[in-house]
């Protein structure tokens, strides 16, 4: 599994609705931390950062699964999200198929978690879970 097959699998169980970019970070950031062995990860390298765990690559990752058209990046303004594409469902759903039992199960654990919270939830829940990862935050009480 590659970076890129990772994230269409972690994005699949959302069923094409969009993810924002706290919802993207922390599921893979789980996915990372808690189902690595899963899922031949760990594929990023979290560092603590201003709303916790946060790796610029899972950006660069998204941007090129863009241009493949298996996802979908909307920006209006400063709100961004990520989606995928008729096509990057199958693709996600292909992949999530192949994984483990286990991993199939966290993963679609792990999406409607970061789906179901709002921005101050989720990052509270992470902090909770993973203090380290509260290191550089803007966010000083939760």
């Amino acid at each position: 599994m590659t970076k890129r097959d990772l994230v269409l699998a972690a994005l699949a169980p959302a069923g094409g609705k969009p993810h924002s970019p706290v919802q993207v970070q922390k599921l893979l950031f789980l996915l990372d931390r808690e189902a690595a062995d899963l899922v031949g990860g760990p594929y990023f390298d979290f560092q603590p950062y201003d709303y916790g765990p946060f790796d610029k690559r899972v950006y660069s990752v998204l941007e090129g699964l863009d241009v493949a058209e298996l996802v979908t990046i909307r920006s209006d303004g400063w709100k961004r999200s990520y989606a995928l594409t008729p096509a990057g469902q199958r693709k996600g759903e292909q992949l999530l198929e192949q994984l483990p039992a286990q991993a199939k199960r966290y993963i679609r654990r792990a999406s409607a978690f970061v789906r179901e919270l709002n921005f101050i939830e989720l990052v509270s829940a992470i902090y909770q879970q993973y203090p380290e990862m509260r290191q550089n935050s803007v966010i000083r009480s939760s």
